[in-house]
């Protein structure tokens, strides 16, 4: 029999393994609300912190996406990596911390086998707290979360899997949008008021949007509320997903991701998200443009020699009027050099941030002001793609 018997599902009383004397929480000063103009233009701030450099700050985040996309492989993904200090997406470097995942839509076996999958024999992080049960937001939920925080005042990130599970029931007499906004608002202020960041899992509407804010479900309430809103939607060509991403403290962005089903991890993918969604005529057109600008048709099909002539001309004149590529009067092609050189180097500023913080290293990632023409081949260019 194990010497450590299972923890109580829920967030009052988690057993170390061993006696400690009790400690009172560090007091937290109230925030200041209010200054004199003059005041707040000579005061200094903190920079954010990232829970993942360039993705997660501080604050309230919104992961939506649709049914069985994969958010909650990449939210337990996340949450290990940031409680070992490991690597979020295999790629991107975090600073390890105490994290609290709570998965109200999973049982305990269900997360045991996930986390053997994403763990791959490495030893779990006792940094992370999971739990299958906690009342919503308004029936003792803020009160349970926050005396988790208060006894790990290191923690960096709090995952709620998933938010309709915590939000309780809507105020009587209040339009859709203020209940909304007001359900966001409880994370919000644990958020603010330990300097963590609160992922909410949530899921998206059915009828899709070239705008992905607007495909958040609900009213413009919670992605309003919320500090930035991810969304995570399949995509097509090499990459598995597209994570778009946008908010207060974050640049709007696109991330390619792959999805490692053996292992169950999402990875981040090198390069502009356009070279992992469009077709393989068009990626291979991008390439040789890159390595060499001013090119002409006739000059790549040695880089396509499976694809005929005019099936080249029309894809590059397809991919100059979705923005992909830039075309001058003489028939040349070139990268669209106005948009993706901008804010260089290509992969720093991610966020708006100084670019050495301790929070924020060098991290891969395409601006949103770098990806014009993500749409790919809306017609038939060929037999070859």
């Amino acid at each position: 029999m194990s010497a450590n018997p299972i923890p109580p599902l829920h967030l009052y009383s988690v057993p170390s393994d061993t006696e400690a004397v009790p400690v009172p929480p560090p007091k937290r000063e109230r925030p200041r609300t209010a200054w004199t103009a003059d005041q707040l233009m000579a005061a200094n701030f903190p920079e954010p912190k990232w829970a993942v450099p360039g993705i997660l700050a501080e604050g309230v985040s919104l992961l939506a996406g649709p049914p069985k996309v994969g958010k909650s492989w990449l939210s337990l993904g996340l949450a290990l990596a940031v409680a070992a200090g490991g690597q979020a997406f295999d790629s991107v470097p975090v600073q390890g911390g105490p994290v609290l995942y709570l998965a109200l839509e999973d049982t305990p076996r269900r997360l045991q086998t996930r986390m053997g999958k994403l763990l791959g024999g490495q030893p779990a992080p006792a940094g992370l707290t999971l739990v299958t049960e906690c009342p919503p937001f308004p029936q003792g939920g803020t009160e349970a979360i926050a005396q988790w925080l208060d006894r790990n005042p290191d923690a960096r990130m709090v995952v709620i899997d998933v938010f309709a599970k915590m939000r309780g029931q809507a105020p009587q007499g209040v339009s859709a949008y203020d209940a909304d906004y007001v359900s966001v608002g409880y994370a919000k202020r644990l958020a603010d008021h330990y300097g963590i960041a609160v992922v909410l899992v949530h899921h998206v509407r059915k009828a899709g949007s070239d705008d992905f804010l607007t495909e958040v479900s609900g009213t413009n309430g919670i992605a309003g509320a919320a500090d930035a809103t991810l969304v995570l939607k399949r995509a097509r060509g090499q990459a598995d997903g597209i994570l778009h991403v946008t908010g207060r403290d974050v640049d709007e962005a696109e991330y390619a991701l792959s999805f490692q089903a053996a292992s169950g991890a999402w990875h981040l993918l090198d390069g502009p998200v356009s070279d992992h969604t469009v077709g393989d005529t068009r990626a291979a057109i991008l390439r040789y443009v890159r390595a060499h600008p001013g090119a002409k048709p006739k000059d790549m099909a040695g880089e396509l020699p499976q694809v005929d002539m005019d099936t080249i001309r029309r894809t590059c004149s397809r991919m100059a009027d979705a923005g992909q590529l830039t075309k001058d009067a003489g028939g040349r092609y070139y990268p669209d050099t106005e948009t993706r050189t901008q804010g260089a180097p290509e992969v720093s500023g991610l966020s708006g941030c100084p670019v050495t913080p301790p929070d924020q290293p060098e991290h891969p990632g395409q601006s949103e002001l770098e990806l014009s023409g993500l749409s790919g081949a809306d017609e038939a260019e060929g037999t070859a793609e």
